[in-house]
């Protein structure tokens, strides 16, 4: 028995498909909507097309951009002799939070995942081997995700760029600031204890 209207439940519905958004939020989140007024309602559907139009990829390095190169690859004060390879453009706002990373970056949208049937063809690493190939790189950090299948495109990764002569490296793992020793998994203690720096 249907309790709301149907546009009501409509739009519940496809707030319900968004990541991350289950049943009770995706309900609140269309009561709001219908709290707005008409205005606020198309600016918010209108932003929602408008980023679906417009927002493209960048033709270097991949993040996101309305067009042409992304304000990162456009910067003219990022070190372009750096770059961190990352699965996904979250992952790039993550690194530019830090305020530690200036290099340039290169987003793979996805990572090897055979039992998803995503291949080698499937994300950007063709252009990756072809910027590096190009020159003017020395190091190319891999961010990908400590998991199996950022491990796995990590490795796939870092021997197509060995004929280079580029440095490749992986970000550090370990133990979390505020984690405690006793709740670490043993393979978060082994790369700890691996990626350990002098004091």
């Amino acid at each position: 028995m249907d309790f709301f209207p149907a546009p009501l439940e409509e739009l519940t519905n496809q707030f319900a498909r968004l990541p991350g958004i289950g049943g009770k939020t995706a309900q609140r989140l269309a009561f709001h909507v219908l709290s707005l007024s008409e205005g606020e309602a198309e600016a918010f559907a209108q932003a929602i097309v408008n980023a679906k139009r417009q927002v493209t990829t960048c033709p270097v390095c991949r993040n996101f951009s309305s067009g042409g190169l992304c304000p990162i690859c456009e910067n003219p004060r990022r070190d372009t002799k750096t770059i961190c390879v990352v699965a996904d453009p979250r992952d790039v706002a993550a690194l530019e939070r830090s305020r530690e990373y200036n290099g340039l970056y290169h987003v793979l949208h996805g990572v090897l995942s055979p039992m998803n049937h995503v291949g080698p063809d499937d994300i950007a690493i063709k252009p990756l081997v072809e910027r590096v190939a190009k020159g003017g790189v020395d190091e190319v950090i891999m961010a990908t995700n400590p998991d199996t299948e950022g491990e796995a495109t990590a490795m796939y990764i870092a021997r197509l760029l060995r004929p280079f002569d580029v440095k490749i490296s992986r970000l550090a793992y370990g133990i979390p600031v505020g984690g405690h020793l006793e709740f670490a998994d043993d393979a978060t203690l082994s790369r700890a204890l691996e990626g350990r720096r002098e004091f």
